[in-house]
């Protein structure tokens, strides 16, 4: 059975994560989280916010084995914008989007 987690609003681009994603997807969740404590990105702390809650999901909910979890499927996906604008010269204005993007773990128990 699967077991997902899914963080919302996080106040990064999706593709500065999506790379963190890439390095975790298909390895068991301790080797994730071993992997994730030495990549130096401050998005490797919120994705492995993320497999954490994933795993605590599949073993009080489903009293799954934490030791046999692994990471099936994670995706970044981009959330909303915060649309700012900075002043130019000539009394013009140029946009600044401040991105935003949801993290979604999927873990299950190896057979």
């Amino acid at each position: 059975m699967q077991v997902r987690a899914v963080a919302k609003s996080i106040g990064m681009s999706a593709r500065k994560i999506k790379p963190v994603a890439d390095a975790v997807r298909g390895k068991k969740v301790e080797e994730a989280l071993t992997l994730l404590r030495f990549i130096t990105t401050p998005a490797a702390r919120e994705v492995a916010k993320v497999v954490k809650s994933a795993a605590a999901n599949a073993e009080n909910n489903l009293q799954m084995s934490p030791d046999d979890l692994r990471i099936v499927a994670i995706s970044a996906d981009q959330g909303r914008s915060l649309k700012r604008f900075r002043p130019r010269s000539r009394g013009r204005a140029s946009p600044i989007l401040k991105r935003q993007s949801h993290i979604t773990v999927v873990v299950d128990e190896e057979e």
